[in-house]
């Protein structure tokens, strides 16, 4: 994987911010063009008549309109004198916000997408992540708000053995030499860190390969693995997590075994999702 075309998810009525930081600032490590993208789904009339030619009722399709412009303005602005190569795509369908950003991520390496909570409610605008990262074909960056910059510090690969967790690493390379330190953590139950060390010993080295400053680390989980992840990520001031994805359309599991899902739609660092 590179890191030469990223695809820039902006919502319409949310915040923003943390994400155009942080893409901007990966646009300017990877000299990367940078392709911004917004979608909505329109208001649609009663289901007794008929939608019109377009699908929008006409005032409604002008403030929508309006939304685009707004965010298409933030999204330039991040990017001015960060790259030349700046594209702007927006769309407004009556399928799933997933499908449309994931057709555009034909043309991108990463997909850098926020992630607004419970702070974005409406569901035309909306993009849920866990349907875009089983649909995409690519890997994608999850920002929290808050988050100004991805500092790289340290990174972590959160490694349970099987194909997502590879491909999640793989597709991770530039970033990861990008990072000060990686450390390939798996959390296991006890009879099997022996097995669960060798693994990441295994992993760690094929980073080091790749050119990323990579350790290992297998650790014994004390309760739920979930809980003792957050609290060593967190302890150790991760920036970057790195993580597989596996299940349905709907994200309902993660390739942490313990790990839960709302643990990664809520993080408190960035996260990078393949599947």
């Amino acid at each position: 994987m590179s890191c030469k075309n990223l695809l820039v998810n902006l919502e319409l009525r949310a915040d923003n911010s943390a994400v155009l930081a942080v893409a901007a600032d990966l646009v300017t490590r990877f000299g990367a063009r940078a392709i911004g993208v917004a979608a909505c789904q329109p208001y649609q009339v009663l289901a007794d008549e008929p939608l019109g030619t377009d699908g929008v009722i006409g005032p409604e399709e002008a403030e929508i309109v309006r939304e685009f412009a707004e965010v298409e303005a933030q999204f330039r602005a991040a990017m001015h004198g960060r790259t030349h190569d700046v594209q702007w795509r927006f769309g407004i369908t009556l399928a799933p916000l997933a499908d449309f950003i994931a057709e555009q991520a034909r043309a991108a390496d990463l997909i850098v997408t926020g992630h607004h909570g419970k702070t974005h409610s409406d569901s035309l605008r909306h993009v849920p992540v866990g349907d875009l990262v089983m649909r995409a074909g690519r890997p994608v960056l999850l920002v929290p708000q808050g988050v100004r910059s991805l500092a790289m510090r340290h990174a972590f690969v959160g490694w349970k053995e099987g194909r997502e967790t590879r491909r999640a690493a793989a597709d991770a390379i530039p970033l990861l030499r990008e990072a000060s330190r990686v450390t390939v953590l798996e959390i296991c139950a006890q009879e099997r860190q022996d097995t669960a060390q060798n693994d990441v010993e295994d992993v760690a080295a094929w980073l080091v390969t790749h050119g990323v400053n990579a350790v290992a680390q297998s650790l014994c989980a004390v309760g739920g693995e979930g809980d003792h992840l957050r609290a060593e990520l967190l302890d150790r001031k991760c920036d970057l997590l790195v993580a597989g994805a596996y299940g349905h359309a709907q994200l309902r599991e993660w390739v942490f075994g313990g790990v839960t899902r709302d643990m990664l739609l809520n993080p408190d660092f960035c996260v990078l999702i393949s599947h």
